[in-house]
């Protein structure tokens, strides 16, 4: 991920502007190319289906807390890593969404 752009906007929190990658495209660009692994071997080491690895590789399937275990002990790394890109990607998708339109703020604390 190169570079993490945000905006502040009056009183609300950072927000990223770029799209963070998808935690399967990053294991693809990043582990899988550099090495010259195929998803049919990939997916043999990880011991999950050639479906699944390629539906989590091409960003159709998040990283679920099995996947970032298999991904961290396959790689060395840790299960954050994984877990935390995919919580940043949902993240941004859930800020980035179109707003509800029948929403109203609930009501304040009482004083008694």
């Amino acid at each position: 991920m190169i570079g993490t752009f945000y905006l502040s906007i009056l009183g609300e929190e950072m927000r990223q502007i770029r799209k963070p990658s998808h935690p399967g495209e990053f294991f693809k660009f990043t582990v899988l190319d550099d090495r010259g692994i195929s998803i049919t071997s990939a997916a043999g080491h990880l011991g999950v289906t050639r479906k699944a690895l390629s539906e989590f590789v091409n960003g159709k399937a998040k990283c679920s807390h099995a996947m970032a275990r298999r991904l961290a002990e396959s790689t060395g790394t840790g299960v954050a890593i994984w877990i935390n890109m995919q919580a940043k990607l949902d993240t941004w998708e859930a800020e980035n969404m179109d707003k509800p339109v029948n929403i109203t703020a609930l009501p304040e604390a009482r004083v008694a």
